[in-house]
């Protein structure tokens, strides 16, 4: 929403309450600064009012859907009740919806009509009964064999389940279009289908199927395809030809540039992405560079910031442990930056620094000037005030898996 990085925004993303700060600023105030209409509709808190991005917003539906799967029912609905209301054109609308999310610790109610789908009904009774069993926390901890727990069972059982809820989304999306042709608004509507992450992070971290038989630091990194490899789909019919696919990577930071690019409106002085017009339109302008990933959190007692600052490179995928010294003993890596193959390794399982020493040499240098760059950028930005969060808020980031 802003094409910058965490690190640059947020000082301690470990806290993760702080707002935007006042000078950077969301797509919806560029776009309500020329005169569009703007709304968020979510049932996720990271992107509500405690993030800042209600800036520039007509409207925000901040709250927690009844229940998880029918969260873009539930915001579709408030959607259309905003356009009956407000009809005035042109209008921009970002939807964060929760359908996917399973927890830990809650049984997910059935996905009408699409409970069974890919988990019989059995399987799923006998999944929920093993899963109030006190001996599956441990297997939820990477301890399966020890818990007697089938541990490709488990994941397939997940998996499935996952991909029920996400049918039901792609089915409430596919109302969407469907409402906006009846009503002739889909000709002159740009639509963007994207996501915060891969199918690993809903389905605990790869490292818990692995646990046993190799670190869990090795297994981490940001860069697996599970986590970053996530479709970003543009469709603008009569604007951009349709049935395309492009395999570089680009980053959701790219997102931004893109949209005020393609409405002819301009940039903000400090992007961190590029624009992806030139890319779609099939017109000069755009060149693939690498894509970073970070995920960063400040250690009030040193003083510093902890974590990981990644980069995809074509072939090469690099991730930089942040202060890998002061680790604490069972998270350390044996190098601090691990490279991996990622067209023969996308989940990156295996490092490769002993093959290619030099690599390591030449993208550690890369990293620690990138981490440099983001920290030098961060200067530009005043840090936003804590923000205090509603006992319903914690819980329903609670309930989410985003805090314990």
């Amino acid at each position: 929403m802003t094409s910058l990085h965490n690190s640059v925004v947020v000082s301690d993303i470990s806290l993760q309450f702080e707002p935007l700060p006042a000078n950077a600023v969301p797509m919806a105030a560029h776009l309500h600064s020329v005169g569009y209409q703007t709304a968020v509709f979510t049932s996720n808190p990271w992107a509500g009012a405690i993030s800042g991005l209600e800036r520039g917003t007509d409207l925000m539906r901040d709250g927690r859907a009844a229940r998880d799967f029918t969260s873009s029912v539930e915001l579709h609905e408030d959607y259309w009740a905003w356009r009956e209301a407000y009809p005035a054109e042109p209008y921009w609308v970002h939807f964060q919806t929760t359908d996917v999310h399973e927890y830990e610790g809650t049984v997910p109610d059935p996905v009408p009509p699409f409970s069974g789908l890919y988990v019989t009904s059995g399987r799923r009774r006998e999944f929920f009964e093993e899963w109030t069993r006190p001996e599956y926390a441990d297997c939820r901890s990477g301890g399966f064999e020890a818990a007697g727990v089938d541990r490709v069972g488990f994941f397939e059982t997940m998996r499935g389940l996952y991909d029920e809820s996400l049918a039901h989304q792609d089915y409430q999306l596919g109302r969407l279009v469907e409402r906006l042709r009846e009503r002739g608004e889909w000709e002159n509507t740009l639509l963007i289908v994207a996501a915060d992450h891969g199918i690993n992070a809903a389905l605990w971290d790869l490292g818990a199927f692995l646990r046993d038989s190799m670190p869990a630091s090795w297994n981490d990194p940001l860069l697996r395809s599970s986590t970053s490899r996530v479709p970003l789909i543009f469709v603008w019919p009569g604007r951009i030809e349709g049935g395309r696919r492009f395999d570089a990577p680009v980053s959701m930071i790219d997102v931004l540039p893109t949209v005020l690019d393609l409405l002819e409106l301009p940039q903000p002085d400090i992007v961190q992405g590029q624009s992806l017009a030139p890319l779609l339109l099939g017109t000069p302008g755009w060149q693939p560079r690498p894509v970073i990933l970070e995920e960063v959190s400040f250690n009030r007692r040193t003083g510093r910031s902890e974590g990981l600052i990644e980069m995809i490179d074509g072939r090469w995928g690099a991730s930089l442990q942040l202060f890998n010294a002061e680790s604490e003993p069972q998270d350390r890596r044996p190098w601090p930056l691990l490279l991996y193959d990622v067209w023969a390794d996308p989940w990156a399982l295996t490092p490769v620094n002993e093959r290619h020493p030099d690599l390591v040499e030449e993208y550690r240098t890369l990293l620690e000037a990138q981490w440099v760059a983001h920290q030098a950028l961060a200067t530009r930005f005043t840090p936003g005030t804590e923000v205090t969060l509603t006992p319903e808020q914690l819980e329903t980031l609670r309930s989410l898996g985003y805090i314990r």
